[in-house]
């Protein structure tokens, strides 16, 4: 492994005047060293992370950073810039800049490092001794911890640099870090820092940091709290929720705490641990900026008596994502949350009806109840028992669907309206649609009562008498009643246009069907397509149009992974040593119809893998419906091929599609390494075009 900054990485004569100019300066050093594969992709990557909070701060320091895929191996790259550069800051340009470079899998100890920079900028004398050295070496030494800020400014006017070997500056904080990121930084039993001479404890605050990337405004939050608490005679204890580690504060230290400080931009993992005390919740920039006004703040909500209501835990959507989301994007998690909790109900129902057919044949259907016959001996008993228990695991399709959307919507409060809605769904044949309506309305519902103001002496029944009660009684009153029939007349005329389905229309919709489950590979647009297509089997006799539909996703969700992988081994100099090693696992995830199994490399690439895999995804599920193949299995891949109609042409459709990604994908990379000169190919081509001669792996 090599340095993290070296003095080729340093240019104390930043010459940029902007914050993109000033990325690029530096990203095109770590280019020329090896250790950004794809200049281009890496400011991409620096812009996405820029665009979500400015990187600027207090103290004329910039510090643009973010994991990427095109990145070797964790870097840093300094500049010093005499007219100073707007990275956002409150108080004017930065003449410190760091660019901090981090592999996509980057290990836990080098992010530790990473972080540890991050606190180190906290530090006056850190960052003057940054100021006032002339000597790139001198620089690079400096910011790794081989000379401290002090030898630093004794040595810079003599050009030397120091050779003592200690590590005083950088790795000591490291191993705070550490010591952080394991949930052990303060000792909340030792009350010597701020105890009075009568003894009496400090007050005890919890923070939680966090930032999109988790590498530097993460760290440095916590050390600005840290010293501030400090200096104010409190004692702060700090998870960093950083990309160094995640450790939970012991239990024994919230429950002890006064105050909580919540410095974040993304959402703190298991907030309802705070959950009753007085809390202060701002932005992680405010937690680097301004630490002792958070300190004064926390402290007044205690003497007060305040507890602040976001502390409590929230809805399980609200728990994964930002409270401030748009509607729209609630409504898809809201949805998303009842498909994810309805699949495996899905994936153990359908696997088990299809090995019924498989060991009975097909009118297992039609066998008696194993309850009142079944011989221990006879294959056919064996697969009546599967065929039963799969129909009665695909009976809980709908109810969940239902009663997991309203539970993304309200909580567990809205479990039991939820089930209730589904149940009456199948009862008056609304099927799936019914479900999700039945769904949305049981949260709706909940949450309407919710905000009802409701007297002290009924609050303690409320959860398990009253919202139930209520809830139930109207959802159940306009399923049945109001919305069931028309949503049952919509089901009838999907499920009838589905049955008529032949010839071209078919196709069509194979090649659509297709295009969805290639699109995001595994994202909602993907999951919309697999709902569509289970919920089609998810009876115990589907039609043959639901069946080929089921047969169409699955291949069509095949192809990308398995053309990823087939590109990495008869191309593999188009990628990076990395994604040739994800390639071989993206054989078995392919044939095993897990479409993540090619994120890697979408992520990487994105403009090029996606709109090929897309293409290859449509003429496969096109393909497939042509062909007639069905499928009673809705999920399995390759090892259900003997469940499947017409396997040899299914197989045949899948190959085609592979066939068809893997030459776009090859053709669209080496397009971008060909690129002629005078194209206006930059330091970035230049690399990547002498990696390639000299057979090195390179990114796309």
């Amino acid at each position: 492994m090599s340095e993290m900054i070296t003095a080729d990485l340093v240019d104390l004569d930043l010459s940029a005047e902007t914050k993109e100019a000033a990325a690029r300066a530096l990203a095109e050093r770590m280019v020329t060293l090896g250790r950004v594969t794809d200049l281009e992709g890496f400011l991409a990557d620096v812009a996405a992370r820029e665009a979500q909070m400015p990187t600027g701060l207090d103290g004329g320091i910039g510090i643009p950073h973010c994991r990427s895929v095109h990145v070797t191996e964790p870097t840093l790259g300094f500049g010093r810039s005499a007219d100073g550069i707007d990275f956002g800051a409150p108080d004017g340009p930065a003449d410190l800049i760091f660019l901090i470079a981090a592999p996509a899998g980057a290990d836990d100890a080098h992010l530790t490092i990473l972080s540890s920079l991050a606190r180190q900028l906290m530090n006056a004398e850190f960052t003057s001794a940054l100021r006032a050295v002339d000597d790139a070496a001198a620089a690079a030494a400096l910011i790794r911890g081989d000379e401290s800020p002090a030898a630093a400014a004794s040595t810079a006017s003599e050009g030397t640099e120091s050779t003592d070997g200690s590590k005083n500056s950088v790795a000591v904080s490291a191993a705070a870090s550490a010591d952080t990121a394991a949930g052990t930084t303060t000792d909340t039993t030792d009350t010597t820092a701020g105890t009075g001479a009568s003894g009496e404890r400090p007050f005890r605050i919890v923070a939680v940091t966090s930032c999109p990337t988790g590498i530097a405004h993460t760290y440095m939050a916590a050390e600005s709290l840290e010293n501030a608490g400090r200096e104010a005679g409190v004692e702060v204890v700090v998870e960093t929720q950083g990309s160094a580690g995640f450790t939970r504060l012991d239990p024994a230290v919230i429950a002890a705490a006064d105050g909580v400080i919540f410095a974040h931009d993304v959402p703190v993992r298991d907030k309802d641990r705070f959950a009753g005390k007085p809390t202060v919740d701002v932005g992680v920039k405010a937690g680097i900026n301004k630490p002792t006004e958070l300190i004064t703040e926390v402290r007044g909500k205690a003497a007060r008596g305040e507890v602040s209501a976001g502390s409590a835990p929230g809805t399980p959507v609200e728990r994964s994502g930002d409270s401030a989301e748009g509607y729209g994007t609630k409504l898809r998690k809201w949805l998303m949350s009842g498909v994810s909790y309805m699949v495996p109900f899905v994936a153990a129902g359908g696997l088990l009806i299809a090995l019924g057919f498989a060991i009975g044949g097909y009118k297992i259907n039609k066998a008696p109840s194993v309850m009142d016959h079944f011989m221990w001996l006879q294959a056919d008993s064996w697969g009546a028992l599967f065929f039963q228990i799969g129909v009665v695991s695909f009976g809980f399709l709908v109810p969940v669907l239902a009663g997991y959307i309203a539970y993304g919507m309200a909580d567990r409060p809205g479990l039991v309206p939820g089930f209730v809605g589904g149940a009456i769904s199948l009862t008056i044949n609304a099927g799936f649609l019914g479900g999700l309506a039945a769904g949305l309305i049981a949260g709706g519902v909940v949450i309407g009562i919710q905000k009802v103001k409701i007297p002290a002496a009924l609050r303690g029944i409320m959860p398990v008498v009253v919202i139930p009660l209520i809830s139930a009684a109207i959802v159940g009153f306009l399923m049945f009643v109001v919305i069931g029939k028309p949503i049952a007349s919509a089901q009838k005329g999907m499920t009838d246009w589905l049955n008529g389905l032949t010839g071209t229309n078919a196709v069509l919709l194979g090649a659509l069907l297709g295009l969805m489950m290639c699109f995001d590979l595994g994202g909602p647009v993907n999951k919309v397509a697999y709902t569509f297509a289970t919920a089609g089997i998810a009876v115990a006799s589907p039609s043959d149009s639901a069946m080929k539909i089921m047969a169409a996703v699955m291949a069509a969700g095949m192809v990308p992974p398995l053309a990823m992988a087939l590109a990495t081994t008869v191309r593999g100099k188009l990628f990076t040593e990395t994604e040739r090693e994800n390639g071989k696992a993206a054989w078995v995830l392919g044939a095993s119809f897990i479409s993540e199994g090619a994120i890697p490399f979408a992520a990487a690439d994105p403009l090029r893998v996606i709109p090929s895999a897309m293409v290859g995804g449509a003429v496969t599920g096109s393909l497939s419906m042509a062909f007639g193949a069905t499928l009673r299995a809705p999920h399995g891949g390759i090892f259900v091929v003997p469940l499947i109609g017409n396997p040899f042409l299914y197989l045949i459709a899948i190959a085609a599609g592979v066939c068809v990604t893997t030459a776009l994908v090859v053709v669209l990379k080496g397009m971008r390494k060909q690129a002629p000169e005078g194209t206006g190919a930059g330091v970035a081509d230049t690399a990547i075009a002498a990696k390639v001669d000299s057979k090195e792996p390179v990114a796309a």
